[in-house]
């Protein structure tokens, strides 16, 4: 591979050529295939119908047009700003925005730490998607018929219970050996010829199969004469119609903030990423904004309008609360295959609900393994098959607790930490950062470089002011109202205290860890560049 020196932040060092996108559509179909995920089809619906119905959209929407659209224009300028200093994450996009400042870098580590936790309990659940659709196709679970049966079968696979359906977790753990080397091999295959070949082929496909499930969804009209209340229409009633009560909960706000970063990838720092691999004419204004609609779309008009409708058709009014209640996994892999058990071509529509669950999965997960991986690349200087071999060794180990302890509450811990709390806290730490420090007017330059289109004025002051205010707030009503309870575990059953506090205690030594190498690189490249003076 051609190397160059050239001055970087102050250091001289000997540079690779580093990777690029191959075409606009697919650094946005890259973009739109992380954004598009697990949570726009199960974490979506289950939160829309926990939090206030059609009420949670309020929150959602504000989030959406104050949070997630600046944020999303945020880490698209700051990536490809980063970039150009050959830079790929956070640290050291960081660091080339406030130079003077010699601790920013190690607040940018969150955005290294925040994707691989995700990783590590992410591309488990993706891999129950894969196996699902082969037991859709082999009928294995057609003949359930009932939520305890199903949710048996569930808790089998899983290794929760042994039962008639599975003796041990041998299946599950093949199926996730499968799927984590599928991720794997595609980011081996680098940028252009790895997630942009994966997303232009996985996101038309997911787009195919969503409409087939909503057509079917829409078109299922009363199965049972004697219930004629129980119809889709009344099912979309449920999801939509408005708890306003909800809105007085701190937590509402929480969540519907931490789903618009999840679903958009933002406050994550895999956009940084990838914008970083732009070229400094690039436009990042439309291209993002595309990027984001995509996700909308596939979110509320697919994600919202086929589990809970659907399931309302045969469960009724009754149970839907219940069921739409149960959590994300339920939703997906117990009500759903009861709903199209019921159906002709059941074992079809099966393996298309889980596989395009697998497709949306893959697209994400491989996106939340490129910070750590541009990490070692960028700031050690590393070889990219030597950088996905040393993620893929530490991936594989981490990966263990959320396999092996499931029931004892270390994936709801990791989910929360990785998934929402520190989503929220980086978003507020680049805002800042963007608005503040590298200043509004160079920021509002930067963005429209190459672009498109502008952005509307009004953003200029949202960005600045309103983004990180909101941030705060969530942040401030958040300490005040959830703190003490979730810090002392206060929900948590006293068999699971020592496994939470332990996923706790290595979520710390992780952080500490990724810290301790943002320091080495940093010192190792000042090293070189005196040695070079």
């Amino acid at each position: 591979m051609r190397r160059s020196r050239r001055w970087n932040n102050g250091f001289m060092r000997t540079q690779k050529k580093r990777d690029n996108w191959g075409s606009r559509v697919g650094i946005i179909m890259a973009v739109a295939g992380s954004a598009v995920g697990l949570g726009n089809f199960l974490r979506f619906p289950a939160k829309v119908a926990s939090n206030g119905g059609g009420a949670f959209m309020i929150p959602y929407f504000i989030a959406l047009l104050l949070l997630g659209i600046p944020l999303m224009w945020i880490e698209w300028t700051l990536g490809r700003y980063g970039g150009g200093f050959e830079h790929g994450t956070a640290p050291g996009i960081f660091h080339s925005v406030w130079r003077k400042n010699k601790f920013i870098k190690y607040f940018g580590v969150i955005g290294i730490f925040g994707p691989l936790v995700i990783f590590i309990y992410y591309t488990y659940i993706e891999s129950w998607t894969l196996a699902y659709s082969v037991f859709a196709l082999s009928g294995k679970y057609g003949r359930l018929i009932d939520q305890a049966s199903m949710q048996g079968f569930l808790r089998g696979f899983q290794g929760l219970q042994k039962n008639s359906y599975f003796s041990s977790l041998l299946p599950a753990y093949i199926f996730f050996l499968i799927t984590f080397t599928i991720n794997i091999s595609v980011i081996y295959r680098g940028i252009k010829g790895g997630v942009e070949k994966l997303c232009k082929f996985a996101m038309p496909l997911l787009c195919i199969f969503g409409v087939i499930l909503l057509v079917r969804a829409i078109t299922l009209g009363t199965p049972d004469p004697a219930k004629p209340d129980w119809n889709v229409w009344n099912g979309f009633g449920f999801l939509w119609n408005p708890d306003f009560s909800a809105l007085k909960s701190a937590k509402v706000w929480l969540e519907a903030a931490g789903q618009i970063f999840f679903t958009l990838s933002v406050g994550i720092g895999v956009i940084l990423t990838y914008a970083s691999y732009l070229s400094k004419g690039d436009d990042v204004v439309l291209s993002g904004l595309t990027a984001a609609s995509t996700n909308e779309i596939a979110e509320i008009i697919l994600g919202g309008s086929i589990i809970i409708p659907a399931a309302f058709v045969f469960f009724g009014p009754v149970d839907i609360r219940t069921i739409a209640q149960s959590g994300v996994f339920n939703l997906g892999f117990v009500t759903m295959p009861l709903v199209l058990n019921k159906l002709p071509l059941s074992e079809l529509l099966g393996f298309v609900w889980f596989f395009l669950l697998f497709l949306a999965g893959i697209t994400s997960s491989v996106s939340l393994a490129q910070p750590a991986i541009a990490f070692l690349e960028d700031e050690f200087d590393i070889s990219r098959k030597k950088a996905v071999g040393i993620f893929a060794v530490v991936a594989f180990i981490l990966c263990q607790p959320a396999i092996f302890f499931l029931g004892n509450g270390v994936v709801d811990e990791l989910d929360f930490w990785g998934g929402t709390f520190f989503l929220v806290v980086f978003a507020t730490i680049e805002t800042i950062l963007f608005g503040w420090v590298f200043g509004m007017e160079n920021a509002w330059n930067e963005i429209h470089k190459g672009a498109d289109m502008r952005v509307p004025r009004v953003y200029k002051f949202i960005i600045k002011y309103v983004t990180p205010l909101f941030l705060l707030v969530i942040l401030g009503m958040w300490f005040w109202q959830e703190w003490l309870p979730i810090i002392f575990m206060k929900n948590v059953s006293a068999g699971d205290k020592p496994f939470v506090l332990a996923t706790r205690l290595g979520l710390f030594a992780l952080l500490f860890g990724l810290a301790f190498l943002v320091r080495i690189s940093w010192k190792r490249k000042t090293q070189i560049g005196e040695r070079i003076r």
